[in-house]
């Protein structure tokens, strides 16, 4: 074998482990953190399907009835990536890569989304998802953070792998805040992906967990949209004109970054048996930002028929949404080198720049009205 052969074999091999495929980062934030005083999950999808469509699926079977987040070619939406169901339980996953121990091979892994799609349909608490875990088949085909809430107010990160789990409860977050990436606390030390992601989000989030003041806009306006890089101490969009090409290396928003959603949830019940499908999808709202977040337009979502917009739908070819293209086609112009390593190059113009007309400056003052407008909508009916 010659030497070229022979590197080439070496880089493929190391391929996968340089270039993790899924990615997210990711939060839990308890109602004490919330000035509304409302539980919330927040997840920043990376991945490299890019295409992803919002769907209400209903009861069956006596099933729950949830929307989530799905891939636009899953047909029969099998795998859920992020959602909330009719008695306010909600789920959502960062892809981990330092907990896997055994030799499961990878065609049997990356069940994360059909596990969720289980969680949708069957559980109302916490605890149930505990017992699920505990249950499932083994080997579960999952390496993964699992981030849930429910309609009592209580959260938790489950660390999981294919054999057990290790659990992170909300109420023994000092500040009602927990933030995941890519890779577990209770994993091997040093392994995985996303620790600067995850130091940036503590930057932008922690300050305003200690003051009870996360909001859903916060995590997709500021958070979702933020370049500021926690090992360079520097905020790349705080300068319009001052630096044009930038590269997309660990800031929270990626090249393959494809969704913002946060599910906000109701002002904790004390009795979760007394939540109705009607009182949830009055209270509950799955905030979504379809696409490249920098570049997203938010729009609610309710747990009902008619609760999902038409545009976040995969109504398009191949199950496409037109949110997700039309916002795919914006991403377009952030990364505009077709040539060579030009995806790993951000036009930050295109963002940020001295005209007011980047995609930042447009897009965020329209989503805040959103917010706004839905939130005094929902208040107005208590």
């Amino acid at each position: 074998m010659n030497i070229i052969a022979r590197l080439t074999i070496i880089i493929l091999l190391l391929i996968p482990a340089m270039t993790p495929v899924w990615g997210c980062t990711s939060a839990i934030v308890a109602a004490k953190a919330n000035p509304y005083g409302r539980p919330m999950l927040w997840k920043h999808r990376d991945t490299s399907t890019i295409d992803n469509k919002v769907e209400y699926v209903p009861s069956k079977n006596g099933s729950h009835a949830y929307v989530a987040l799905f891939n636009a070619n899953d047909r029969r939406l099998e795998q859920a990536w992020t959602g909330f169901n009719d008695v306010g339980f909600a789920v959502m996953n960062t892809a981990s890569y330092n907990l896997k121990d055994d030799n499961v091979s990878s065609k049997k892994m990356d069940r994360e989304g059909y596990l969720m799609t289980v969680a949708l349909r069957t559980c109302t608490t916490v605890d149930d998802f505990q017992r699920l875990l505990e249950t499932y088949p083994r080997p579960m085909g999952v390496e993964a953070n699992f981030g849930v809430i429910d309609a009592t107010g209580a959260g938790a990160f489950f660390e999981t792998n294919n054999h057990s789990f290790k659990r992170y409860d909300l109420s023994d977050a000092p500040d009602g805040l927990i933030i995941r990436t890519n890779y577990s606390h209770s994993g091997r030390s040093n392994e995985g992906y996303g620790f600067i992601r995850e130091q940036n989000a503590e930057d932008i989030l922690r300050p305003y967990a200690k003051k009870g003041e996360i909001t859903p806009e916060l995590l997709t306006e500021t958070a979702s949209r933020s370049y500021w890089h926690s090992l360079k101490k520097t905020d790349f969009a705080s300068q319009p004109g001052k630096d044009r090409w930038v590269v997309d290396q660990d800031f929270i928003p990626r090249y393959k970054s494809t969704a913002t959603i946060v599910i906000e949830g109701c002002r904790p019940e004390d009795n979760p048996k007394d939540i109705s499908p009607s009182f949830v999808a009055d209270q509950y709202i799955m905030w979504t930002g379809l696409g490249f977040p920098p570049c997203s337009e938010i729009v609610p979502v309710w747990c009902r028929p008619d609760g999902v917009d038409p545009e976040l739908r995969g109504t398009g070819p191949q199950g496409h949404s037109p949110m997700s293209d039309k916002v795919k086609a914006r991403r377009a112009e952030v990364f505009p080198i077709r040539k060579g390593s030009g995806d790993r190059y951000i036009d930050m113009t295109t963002l940020v720049n001295d005209n007011g007309t980047g995609y930042l400056q447009v897009l965020v003052p329209q989503n805040l009205k959103i917010y706004d407008r839905i939130r005094r909508q929902r208040d107005n009916r208590q």
